[in-house]
């Protein structure tokens, strides 16, 4: 292990230690919080502190800035916690052990912690440096970001005067992010009596596909575990009559199905199994180029009573399993191949006297996604079918004449010599939320290079959290 001390931007690192001594995985930030507070404290900073664990720390402009605009700088306090089978940390109160690795920092046996450790470290770096160039500065941190951006959701905006914000939440370098999708969990219920039915029970398990997030990688081709038990259902009673049992698939809402299994019974037998066998084989060989894994197994059971889902109800089942939409809806006129709108399937689950189909919904156009919703809901209605819609969050469009963007953007190009690529992400980022809260906010996302996040293998590029530090020193002493 070599010494955390030696590395630079020297300050940056010893305030990532620092917090990384600190438990702060989601919803346990009161630790974090009161650390951030105890700075501004140390350093005669004004501060706000929140009910939700929010820390707003202000710094006012060195000389010759003191006309100018304040600048936002953002990063959540909460960190995803994950560890090895063999680790025996205790996330509630054990320090991280951090290492260097080459060019990376990392951390034995969890999570780093770097998303999003690293902005909060850069920004404390800021705040206690006297010696730079900079306008007011209002630093910003959240808490609960990895479990739905419940800090920011919280957050009372009228303690923020400034309207240009850098979000230091990305994970590639040489990614500027200027916009995200907002969206909605939209939940359709089809109540269900129940029959007993004499015959043979059919159980068919869909596994082995890749799944996925339902945002970045809904354009990837991923096909959808209960979309394709829909499919089946959809044949198999066309050519037999057929009774459900039971339907499950997929465990979270925000992403895409890789697993599912159905059950039901016939009565008239005696074909079913080949029919259904050559169905499956012929959709295995439709989908194997972007699903090499799929298997779809079918097996049978002895002839017996079942108590199986009433016919009525199946039927909307496998209407909203065939008509209802699900995948991409729009892609982006604004960015090239950005998802504008989509939503997911993402979990389908049967009860004793009802049938739920939840879906993730997401836009990068607010009006685009309340007419997703419009959809989803004029066709419920229509079926008599129960559906509720929540867990809203606010999506951050695209601003076409963004100074914050053409600003970094400059900077960036004179520290690296290189473009940086402007994109835009079909999931969501905390800016979406800054932005429905502000009038006329203008922000970016950016971030220095850290792979697998959310992993035990997450590490964090030292060289590239350097030139990311020196480009933010750069922009706010550009930023008058």
């Amino acid at each position: 292990m070599s010494d955390i001390s030696s590395l630079n931007p020297k300050r940056v690192f010893h305030y990532f230690e620092k917090i990384s001594q600190i438990p702060r995985g989601s919803g346990n930030q009161d630790g974090i919080s009161e650390f951030c507070e105890n700075f501004a404290k140390e350093h005669s900073l004004d501060y706000y502190r929140d009910s939700a664990n929010n820390v707003i720390i202000y710094k006012e402009a060195s000389s010759g800035y003191e006309n100018s605009e304040p600048v936002v700088l953002q990063g959540h306090l909460d960190m995803v916690c994950q560890k090895t089978t063999d680790s025996d940390i205790d996330f509630e109160k054990d320090s991280l052990k951090l290492y260097v690795d080459g060019d990376y920092l990392r951390a034995e046996g969890t999570t780093l912690g770097a998303d999003d450790g690293i902005a909060v470290a850069m920004i404390l770096s800021i705040l206690e440096d006297k010696s730079i160039p900079h306008p007011p500065i209002e630093a910003v941190f959240t808490t609960d970001e990895e479990i739905g951006m419940i800090g920011a959701m919280k957050l009372d905006f009228s303690k923020i005067s400034g309207k240009k914000m850098v979000n230091i939440d990305s994970e590639e370098e040489n990614i500027l992010t200027v916009s995200c999708a907002g969206g909605s969990d939209f939940k359709i219920t089809i109540p269900c009596g129940r029959q007993v039915v004499r015959g043979k029970l059919f159980k068919v398990t869909i596994r082995g596909l890749k799944g996925g997030h339902s945002g970045v990688m809904i354009n990837a081709g991923r096909v959808n575990a209960d979309i394709l038990a829909g499919r089946i259902l959809n044949h198999i009673t066309d050519n037999f009559d057929v009774s459900l049992v039971k339907i499950n698939g997929g465990d979270k809402g925000n992403a895409i199905p890789l697993f599912c299994e159905f059950e039901f019974v016939c009565e008239d037998f005696e074909n079913v199994y080949d029919n259904l066998r050559k169905y499956a084989d012929l959709v295995t060989e439709e989908i194997c180029l972007r699903e090499p894994d799929v298997s779809i197994d079918i097996s049978e059971c002895q002839m017996s009573e079942y108590e199986c889902v009433d016919k009525e109800s199946f039927e909307k089942l496998i209407t909203s399993l065939s008509v209802l939409p699900n995948g991409v809806m729009e892609m982006s006129s604004s960015i090239e191949n950005l998802v504008e709108t989509s939503l997911n399937l993402g979990i389908l689950e049967t009860k004793e006297n009802q049938i739920t189909l939840h879906y993730t919904l997401r836009s990068n156009i607010m009006s685009a996604l309340e007419f997703l919703e419009k959809r989803l809901l004029r066709f419920t209605k229509s079926f008599g079918l129960a559906s509720e819609t929540f867990g809203h969050y606010p999506a951050w469009e695209y601003c076409h004449n963004s100074k914050v963007q053409k600003l970094y953007s400059e900077i960036y190009r004179r520290h690296t010599g290189k473009d940086i690529k402007v994109c835009a992400i079909h999931a969501g980022l905390e800016c979406g939320v800054f932005a429905s809260g502000i009038q006329d906010f203008d922000c970016i996302s950016i971030g220095p290079d850290i792979h697998s996040i959310h992993t035990t293998e997450e590490k964090l590029s030292i060289s590239s959290t350097k030139r990311i530090y020196e480009v933010i020193l750069d922009f706010l002493e550009k930023s008058r």
